[in-house]
């Protein structure tokens, strides 16, 4: 006998004694006894699960659309103010140049008054000007 005959003989009759075994068990086995199927629901039972199932679905479709518009709402009031607030600064700072550039040409339109004035009076005799320019 070889080596390799004696690894297989416990291998095989592993597998025969399994093969006896499995078709035993299969001859024993008595079909289970088979339960009457459930009855089917009537019609009227199915358009009440549907009525509950729809129902269900509106109330969840209806949080869905509360809590999406609050969301929207906030959003908005929230992009308003935002928008508010740069507005009226925008205004403020439009203000504060538009009189910082009033002032500046009404500074400049006395100066030049006064500098025409002051070449008038040079030209008027009896006048302090006419006097300072003749010096």
């Amino acid at each position: 006998m070889t080596t390799s005959f004696i690894r297989t003989v416990p291998v095989v009759l592993a597998l025969a004694l399994a093969s006896i075994g499995v078709s035993a068990v299969a001859q024993t086995t008595a079909p289970a006894a088979t339960a009457p199927a459930p009855a089917e629901p009537s019609t009227t039972e199915k358009v009440k699960e549907a009525g509950k199932d729809a129902v269900d679905a509106t109330k969840r479709t209806t949080k869905k659309a509360v809590a999406a518009t609050e969301k929207g709402t906030k959003k908005a009031w929230s992009a308003t103010k935002r928008t508010t607030k740069k507005a009226t600064t925008a205004t403020k700072h439009a203000a504060t140049k538009t009189g910082e550039v009033v002032e500046g040409a009404g500074h400049k339109t006395a100066d030049g008054m006064r500098s025409t004035g002051k070449a008038i009076g040079e030209k008027i005799p009896g006048t302090a000007e006419n006097e300072a320019a003749k010096k």
